[in-house]
């Protein structure tokens, strides 16, 4: 069985920094289980702006627009943002915050 697969069945229970100003979300694709990471970081105005770590968001293929995932993010309502970033190609294996 795949490790994307395998996350899918058994997603793993997550936890986020309270207060945190950058969160990386470690993913696995279910193209060959290849790993990306989606960073989240604040900005001067204290808003989150998510990053692909050089590659386009439309690698993920998120059911979701990239601001809305912001959005959820600038809110702390990391629980929306896993599933959205959960909702496209890849799952999310693990995640740090600080």
């Amino acid at each position: 069985m795949s490790k994307y697969v395998e996350l899918r069945n058994n997603s793993p229970k997550l936890t986020i920094k309270e207060g945190a100003r950058e969160v990386i979300f470690k993913t696995i694709s279910t193209m060959c289980d290849n790993v990306g990471y989606l960073k989240f970081k604040k900005n001067s105005e204290g808003d989150f702006k998510m990053n692909g770590n050089g590659f386009s968001f439309s690698n993920w293929q998120f059911k979701h627009q990239v601001h809305e995932i912001e959005w959820e993010a600038d809110e702390n309502m990391w629980g929306g943002v896993i599933a959205m970033i959960n909702s496209g190609t890849s799952v999310i294996e693990s995640v740090t915050s600080r």
